[in-house]
């Protein structure tokens, strides 16, 4: 009998199974599904792979190249970006005398600096054209302040005009005193800024709301001489300690002046360079792996932490971090209980028929508005109107200067909370629609009233929606760029929407945004070469930042969702 079986088995399993019932089992679409999630998984790491190597490769402190070009009979220095094949015939064309067996050419871009000396950043050479290339232990790279990097090899350092250290004598201690010299630099920066923007910010932010206020009783018909001589005595105190801050600054600018250094460049010519505009330096060709990876980390904290410099192509993105993720924040703030109550009055409340059916259906529509609709609708209506009466109730006393009535960060997260509103509602009412009946039932039964079994009971089992919805909205909003630029985004903010003067957190200031930060970068630059990397850094940036607030969000959806399974929600 077992044989029996085990020969109908086979029997069985060497029938052929035609095409048609083949695609009715449903397996092509379990490997079609397969093989499309396999593809956007490998699209996606794609992606995050190219921005990671050309974002961040961008700040691996790399090799110092130096070489005569027999173009033009002069030295080249400075670091080899990329490289490409270019097509022998197009060189030819252009007026290049070029002799070889091969169809393509190999062409260098380098990065030579100096750009406030030769007039360009970057420059493209044939390695064909190259004699005596090299990699010089003492060819220096200097961050600047202004004007991109400096390449250069260093030949004196200069306190008050008299040399202290040379270089062609003693290298070593020359460096030494360079880099104590920089170190004292920007310790003095730490201080002025310090002063600037901390100590004085808030002296002239006294005075203004000190102007403010005597402007508020004068229209009150408050304003007499007891009041006038109060002003005047709390004013003279601010101008008092202007003053001495006023000094301090002056001081701090003549030490910050004393020190400079001679450079030659890779030319042959000779240049003297203030310190006070050097960010670090160092010489990549005489470095370690181990110190390399001291001054990649130096310069990926700068560009974390530091304001942006140079049209927003050099230094750091800090400012646009903050906007977006404050914007981001209160977003959510605001959307969340706007899309909760919407949501459970319509499936709670709301009598179900035609009218709520097309207020539905509205809701579903709203979701595919294009972005810079809501943009223009929140510039007429939030900044325009709202904002507008807002500064004739509260604020009388600025105008005609708008304190609310101009694009900031309030209107941006109200425009961005319109916006991601639909999603919300629609993912919390298919949350409340999948509750089941008996629950709800049986609460009532329990004695609950209405509104405790929707607080204690709904809410609670509809909340993993709720945190989808969120999740879908965050997503949408942090990446969003076309309404913000008529709602509060700036290319470049003096200051945060959060510092330590009272109310502390200022919303009706303007704010940076990574989004913008990378249009801006990318196509309104111009030092295009310079900016590209950055380009690349700031978008996994802002990948980056929108993963971590989406995993601290499923997270916390998970776990509500594994504390209400039972109920099978």
């Amino acid at each position: 009998m077992i044989m029996n079986q085990l020969d109908n088995g086979s029997l069985q399993s060497n029938q052929k199974i035609s095409p048609s019932q083949w695609f009715r089992s449903g397996e092509p679409v379990v490997w079609i599904t397969a093989a499309a999630v396999s593809l956007s998984i490998m699209v996606v790491i794609g992606l995050l792979g190219l921005l990671a190597i050309r974002g961040f490769a961008h700040f691996w402190p790399s090799d110092v190249l130096a070489a005569k070009s027999l173009a033009n009979q002069q030295m080249v220095l400075g670091e080899v970006v990329e490289s490409e094949l270019v097509p022998l015939q197009q060189l030819k064309d252009s007026g290049l005398d070029i002799e070889s067996d091969e169809d393509f050419v190999e062409r260098l871009l380098i990065k030579q600096g100096n750009r406030d000396i030769t007039g360009t950043d970057f420059a493209w050479y044939l390695p064909g054209k190259f004699q005596n290339s090299h990699f010089p232990e003492t060819a220096m790279v200097v961050e600047r302040r202004e004007w991109g990097n400096l390449y250069g090899y260093l030949q004196e350092v200069k306190r008050e005009g008299e040399v202290i250290a040379d270089a062609r004598e003693n290298d070593e201690q020359a460096w030494l005193v360079f880099e104590q010299a920089i170190a004292r630099t920007e310790a003095l920066v730490e201080q002025i800024e310090k002063i600037e923007k901390d100590d004085i910010g808030r002296i002239n932010y006294s005075m203004e709301q000190l102007r403010l206020g005597q402007r508020r009783l004068e229209l009150e018909g408050q304003w007499d001489d007891l009041k006038a001589a109060q002003f005047d005595e709390r004013s003279g105190v601010l101008e008092q300690n202007y003053l001495g801050l006023q000094g301090q600054l002056g001081a701090l600018y003549s030490a910050i002046q004393r020190d400079s250094y001679t450079v030659r460049l890779g030319s042959g010519r000779v240049v003297d360079m203030p310190i006070s505009k050097v960010v670090f330096a160092y010489r990549p060709n005489g470095m370690g792996v181990i110190e390399k990876l001291n001054i990649y980390r130096s310069k990926l904290a700068e560009f974390l932490l530091d304001d942006p410099r140079e049209a927003n192509t050099e230094g750091g993105v800090y400012p646009a971090i903050f906007g977006t993720v404050m914007m981001v924040l209160l977003m959510s703030i605001i959307v969340a209980p706007f899309g909760v109550i919407a949501a459970v009055y319509l499936r709670e409340y709301a009598r179900q028929g035609w009218l709520t059916q097309v207020i539905r259906i509205a809701v579903n529509n709203l979701a595919g508005v294009p972005s810079i609709v809501y943009g223009v609708f929140g510039l007429g209506f939030f900044v325009y109107f709202l904002g507008a009466e807002i500064d004739q109730l509260a604020f009388p006393e600025a105008l005609p200067s708008p304190t609310f009535g101009t694009p900031g960060l309030l209107w941006a997260s109200l425009t961005l909370a319109l916006l991601t509103l639909p999603v919300v509602i629609v993912a919390t009412e298919e949350g409340l629609a999948r509750i089941p009946r008996s629950v709800k039932e049986g609460s009532l039964a329990l004695g609950a009233t209405r509104a405790e079994t929707l607080w204690r009971v709904v809410l609670p089992m509809a909340s993993p929606a709720m945190m989808t919805g969120l999740i879908l909205a965050v997503a949408r909003a942090a990446g969003e760029v076309a309404p913000l630029m008529l709602v509060g985004v700036v290319k470049l903010a003096p200051t945060l929407p959060l510092d330590g003067n009272y109310p502390y957190m200022h919303l009706d200031q303007k704010f940076m945004h990574l989004g913008f930060h990378i249009y801006d970068v990318g196509f309104q630059s111009p030092n295009v070469e310079a900016a590209r990397p950055l380009v690349y850094a700031t978008a996994l940036l802002l990948v980056l930042i929108i993963a971590l607030l989406n995993t601290a969000a499923v997270s916390l959806r998970n776990r509500l969702r594994e504390r209400y399974k039972a109920l099978d929600v």
